[in-house]
């Protein structure tokens, strides 16, 4: 999970590259699209292509519909708001995925996993203070793809019950780049060439953390994933700064120590349970 944070830091630099150029919805066309040579070339060179099979259409495309929305709805928060800014409130889908788990999977979060998530959220609140500014579209755009992300990890859980990693990671960018193509077709821009070094990181990059973060979800409780997401914010700081000159706010350094102190403790407490 913490590979998946890593590189989906450097798919929402490159989204925010390209959606100056190009419509929100090609964009994330194009996210899909040139992530699936590098799922199935592999696959193909070492004849695993039954890997792929699945029982479990309709999960699948649930997953599509779902990744599509908040893709959507991820761009579009990215036109307004800075990485350090957005990660701050998407930081909310920790919550939702632990909630979702007790009512959909039947899961137990016990109060260890709940403290981590509540510090984490204490951290996005004092980033989101009151006159902050960040509740508008922006804002709802990101609290939307948060809720959708959330549902997407709890089927991801559900569906990795049954079908293997690839075949999930595969499924969903086929269901999406088919979904996206078509609403994108009529409003759509002719590339550019000097973006194609943009396009290229963005489909292996966004390849590489789709299967680390459906990997992830697969293998261990929605809960405990799930507040690793917070070092994203970590990330956001560091490439605001490094990309854009945008150093955060006071608050919003003290806001991500408690994000990140909230994720830590629970990655602790799971160890002792481990142990």
């Amino acid at each position: 999970m913490l590979a998946a944070v890593g590189l989906f830091s450097i798919v929402d630099v490159t989204l925010k590259v390209l959606v100056q150029w190009y419509p929100p919805m090609q964009v994330s066309f194009l996210r899909a699209i040139t992530s699936l040579p590098v799922v199935l070339l592999p696959l193909l060179f070492n004849r695993r292509w039954r890997e792929l099979r699945t029982s479990r259409p309709g999960f699948h495309l649930l997953r599509g519909l779902l990744g599509v929305a908040s893709l959507l709805a991820y761009v579009q928060a990215l036109r307004y708001l800075s990485l350090s800014n957005m990660y701050a409130i998407f930081l909310s889908a920790p919550l939702m995925i632990a909630a979702l788990s007790i009512v959909l999977l039947k899961e137990r979060v016990d109060w260890h996993r709940w403290l981590g998530i509540g510090a984490g959220l204490l951290g996005v609140a004092i980033i989101l203070r009151p006159g902050a500014g960040m509740i508008g579209l922006g804002g709802l755009a990101a609290l939307l793809a948060a809720l959708c992300y959330a549902l997407n990890a709890i089927s991801m859980r559900a569906l990795g019950r049954t079908d293997t990693t690839v075949s999930m990671v595969w499924w969903y960018l086929v269901a999406m780049a088919i979904v996206t193509g078509v609403l994108a077709a009529p409003g759509w821009v002719a590339l550019e060439f000097g973006h194609a070094y943009w396009i290229a990181l963005l489909g292996v990059v966004g390849a590489a953390a789709q299967h680390a973060l459906t990997e992830a979800f697969r293998c261990a409780p929605a809960s405990a994933v799930a507040p690793f997401e917070y070092t994203a914010l970590l990330w956001g700081i560091g490439f605001d700064l490094a990309l854009w000159g945008a150093l955060p706010s006071p608050l919003v350094l003290a806001g991500g120590a408690v994000v990140i102190g909230g994720g830590l403790y629970v990655i602790y407490c799971e160890r002792k349970v481990q142990a």
